[in-house]
């Protein structure tokens, strides 16, 4: 088994289609984790408000919940590869715009609040636009090997997204690090448009309100989906909104500097890296559901010690431990998606897994009061406390996964 996990992924790599989607992913990745890291300094220095740095985060899940099913039912009549290449530009634009606002020193919070919704936009488009491409290149078969791939990727730039940007941040200020992700988004173009794969388009003439009807029939007819999207929405309200915490964590708790903040933040991107590298290698399609359920679980169990970490060097620890569980969830979460839908439905059903994603503003909403009220460490103990609880609750609907 561990030799065919690694032949799909030379395989995979030896397609050029799939070089180029998952650059472009990788690209996409990097400049977010390098931003989210700037803004949440910057807001956080600007503001001293952990409820408007977690907003920052919350902006950018916003249009998942919002559009995620519509993007997913409207993919469908689009050329995807066109769509893709919309994205990025638009993302180019936005970085470019907040580079030159910093540089005349007229960058200000609501900017930032305006561009993390725009960049939300693409983040919603990503699932039911360039993932579903990079299925339609690998094949079922290799599936779990693609998402591996990505989601490895994903945690690798979150290794080096916040470790760059603490150091861009602390040499180049706020305006050199938004230069540098327009600069990525730059190269990442070119792939976009050399990406030769075409999306089979559905021309019936059906609504999208129809083909949003028929994706929700879907998954309540599946319980394996409903479960997926059960841990998906504890996941994202209970689980993720820790991440806008730990920049705050780190200045005000640890009394960590810009560098070091960055690097500290980028802990449980390399145990996510590792965690994605082990289950590439390693991961049989029988362990997916555990690995599923299992690192969703740890998540939360180990968000609790970060809270009460005492010591940056623990701190660390528990991310990089945090990082290596939600690795099991982030590549099983679409990869069981993927091959529990009927492939004229993967769009639309992918796009009822980004509105489930997309419930995660109302997470970031409950820790950033939770940390003006009782403290940023008491407020992420809690939410991890609420999310096992919630686990545990909602057994009856996941466990048919």
């Amino acid at each position: 088994m561990e030799g065919n996990n690694r032949g799909n992924a030379v395989r995979l790599f030896a397609q050029p289609d799939f070089c180029r989607l998952w650059y472009v992913g990788l690209v996409i990745f990097v400049v977010r984790w390098l931003e989210t890291l700037a803004v949440a300094v910057f807001v956080w220095r600007s503001t001293e408000s952990a409820f408007l740095v977690a907003m920052m985060t919350m902006l950018r899940l916003l249009p998942m919940g919002l559009f995620g099913a519509v993007l997913g039912a409207v993919a469908e009549r689009l050329d995807r590869r066109w769509a893709m290449i919309v994205v990025v530009g638009a993302s180019l634009v936005v970085s470019l715009t907040l580079a030159l606002l910093a540089w005349c020193g007229a960058l200000a919070v609501w900017h930032l609040a305006v561009a993390s919704f725009i960049n939300g936009l693409s983040w919603a488009a990503d699932n039911p636009v360039r993932r579903l491409m990079m299925g339609e290149v690998a094949g079922p078969e290799r599936m779990g090997a693609a998402m591996s791939i990505d989601v490895g990727s994903n945690n690798a730039s979150r290794m080096l997204g916040p470790t760059v940007g603490g150091l861009v941040l602390a040499s180049l200020g706020i305006e050199g690090t938004f230069l540098l992700g327009a600069a990525l988004y730059a190269t990442a173009l070119p792939a976009a448009f050399l990406v030769r794969v075409r999306s089979p388009r559905i021309t019936a003439a059906v609504s999208v309100l129809g083909r949003m009807a028929e994706g929700l029939r879907a998954v309540r007819q599946d319980r394996r989906l409903v479960g997926i999207l059960t841990i998906t929405v504890i996941f994202n309200v209970f689980g993720w909104p820790f991440t806008s915490m730990v920049p705050v964590v780190a200045q005000q708790v640890l009394g960590l500097d810009t560098v070091a903040t960055g690097i500290l933040a980028s802990m449980d991107g390399v145990g996510a890296f590792f965690g994605a590298v082990a289950m590439a290698l390693w991961a049989r399609p029988a362990w997916y559901k555990r690995l599923y359920v299992g690192g969703m679980a740890s998540f939360l169990v180990v968000v609790m010690v970060f809270a009460v970490a005492p010591n940056a060097a623990l701190a660390g620890a528990a991310l990089f431990v945090i990082g290596f569980g939600q690795s099991g969830f982030s590549i099983m979460q679409p990869t069981l998606i993927y091959l529990a839908t009927p492939t004229e439905l993967r769009s639309r059903v992918l796009g009822i897994l980004t509105v489930a994603i997309g419930m995660g503003p109302l997470g970031f909403v409950h820790i950033g009061l939770l940390a003006d009220a009782f403290g940023v460490q008491a407020a992420t103990a809690a939410t991890g406390a609420e999310g096992l609880l919630l686990l545990a609750l909602t057994r009856r609907w996941w466990r048919a996964i």
